[in-house]
């Protein structure tokens, strides 16, 4: 029996992000506009997710969709593996300084890709504990929002970092209209 799973232009609700529109249909993601949120790629089987209106059914190929979404949590979790994140081309061979207030301290110069590559491991790992919890077994729902909403505060407290990618797709995004 072949299952259909919802289509660009389906009503939806996650409990984190809010209503939203499915736009576009990956293999374990759906990508969504959400109205407070902006465009968010949405794992399939995140339980704060819900449809609440089908549009334009597909067939869907599940037994891929669930090949993909294990894969992925497979590298994520034991595979310490992150894409590939640029570095914007202006930082490129660049340095930090960090100059002490006291001129008889020595300042500290860290290169640029360096500091930039801990910044991009800091948002991989967020992301896998954003996964854990939505995963978790014992969590409320309410819980795992809580928890969400603070992870989503951490993104916004780094969003001062964003000048550093090159691509804005990369960027950190926290909380639209909260103090972070």
């Amino acid at each position: 029996m072949e299952e259909l799973t919802a289509g660009k232009g389906s009503r939806v609700q996650h409990a984190r992000y809010g209503p939203g529109v499915i736009i576009g249909v990956k293999y374990a993601q759906f990508v969504v506009t959400f109205m407070d949120q902006g465009i968010i790629e949405v794992d399939k089987t995140d339980p704060l997710f819900e449809i609440l209106h089908a549009e334009n059914k597909t067939i869907e190929v599940e037994t891929v969709s669930a090949v993909e979404t294990s894969l992925l949590k497979i590298l994520r979790l034991w595979g310490d593996a992150s894409e590939i994140v640029p570095l914007g081309d202006r930082w490129e061979g660049g340095t930090m300084l960090l100059q002490p207030k006291d001129p008889s301290l020595k300042p500290k110069e860290i290169p640029v890709e360096a500091f930039f590559h801990k910044i991009v491991m800091v948002r991989d790992r967020l992301r896998v504990l954003e996964q854990q919890i939505n995963s978790h077994k014992l969590l409320s729902d309410e819980d795992k929002v809580n928890l969400q909403q603070y992870i989503t505060r951490v993104y916004g407290s780094l969003t001062t970092f964003n000048v550093l990618f090159k691509q804005k797709e990369h960027w950190f995004v926290g909380g639209k209209g909260s103090e972070d």
